[in-house]
């Protein structure tokens, strides 16, 4: 294996630059030649790549974002823009590729095996942390720390005037960011798509802690929860309890950006120097992840097929912390 390209995909997240930067070390080290894919899924139809050295990304572990670029690309998921996407890999001379991001990128991986058979490796990156074979994805760590960050402050004003505030958090599918957020901050209650919202138990916890002369309560809400996101479950809340004054707040992209935490950092690197690794290697159509502190491999087909599960333990602790 001679020349590999690397790519991110899908949504952004913190951590990404790490990435990208240890994919391009190890392959220097290894003697290969490493290309990056501009725009991703788009850019490889394209043909928009461009040669990666140790100077191109020198002084990026620490930034937010990604510097080749990302996007979702509707194009791709046809036969056509896959048969184009593999022409112009084979024109690069392209031996492997390094996917990085998450559920829909590893997706289209696993699609685009039949049409091309160069081999690609996943490295798993999105806040969400949503995906099985590795206990937790690039960018979740430094996105809940920005969220408990966030809601720091909120809980201040909030003690300031007796308010409720309702925080709405990234996850359409999954609780993860939520529930783990809402430990951190010490949330009265937390609201994610895995559970079925009880809006009964969740006014019993508002009216003990008014008894309770608590000062302000702070409701983490994930976007994708059936409830309807955080502006509806703060409507259906003051038609029955309006002795707070209630405020909404939704922390949107604030959740993508910024520079890493040490930990996206370290998973990142140890990630991407395995992805290389796993090319030379001759495996091919698999995800690369970290159980137990130790590199594992996941067919594209499992890491996919279900989201990790929410543990009902953590669940039960916001219960039992907030009473």
């Amino acid at each position: 294996m001679k020349r590999i390209a690397v790519f991110t995909s899908g949504g952004d997240a913190p951590g990404m630059n790490a990435a990208i930067r240890a994919v391009v070390r190890s392959g220097i080290y290894n003697g290969v030649q490493v290309f990056g894919i501009v725009l991703g899924f788009e850019g490889m139809m394209d043909g928009n790549f461009i040669s990666m050295g140790a100077e191109g990304v020198s002084n990026i572990i620490q930034r937010g974002g990604t510097i080749i670029k990302t996007t979702r690309s509707p194009r791709f998921h046809t036969k056509d823009g896959m048969l184009l996407a593999c022409d112009q890999l084979q024109k690069q001379e392209i031996d492997g590729v390094i996917a990085i991001g998450g559920d829909g990128t590893f997706r289209a991986s696993e699609d685009f095996h039949q049409y091309c058979s160069i081999p690609f490796i996943g490295v798993p990156c999105t806040i969400d942390n949503d995906l099985t074979g590795t206990d937790y994805t690039i960018g979740y760590d430094t996105a809940i720390n920005t969220v408990v960050q966030a809601v720091d402050k909120i809980r201040d004003t909030a003690d300031s005037h007796n308010r409720l505030f309702f925080v709405e958090v990234m996850g359409h599918d999954s609780g993860q960011i939520a529930l783990m957020s809402s430990i951190g901050v010490g949330a009265e209650a937390v609201l994610i798509p895995e559970s079925v919202t009880d809006m009964e138990h969740l006014l019993y916890v508002l009216d003990k802690g008014w008894n309770r002369k608590k000062s302000s309560c702070i409701i983490i809400v994930a976007e994708g929860g059936e409830s309807g996101g955080a502006y509806k479950v703060a409507e259906k809340v003051k038609t029955h309890f309006d002795r707070y004054d209630t405020r909404v707040t939704v922390l949107g992209h604030i959740q993508r950006g910024g520079s890493p935490t040490c930990a996206d950092r370290v998973y990142a690197t140890r990630l991407g120097v395995a992805a290389v690794d796993a090319l030379l290697a001759g495996r091919k159509q698999e995800m690369v992840g970290i159980i137990n502190n130790q590199i594992v491999y996941t067919p594209f087909k499992n890491a996919i097929k279900q989201h990790q599960p929410i543990d009902p333990g953590l669940l039960k602790l916001t219960a039992i912390l907030s009473s």
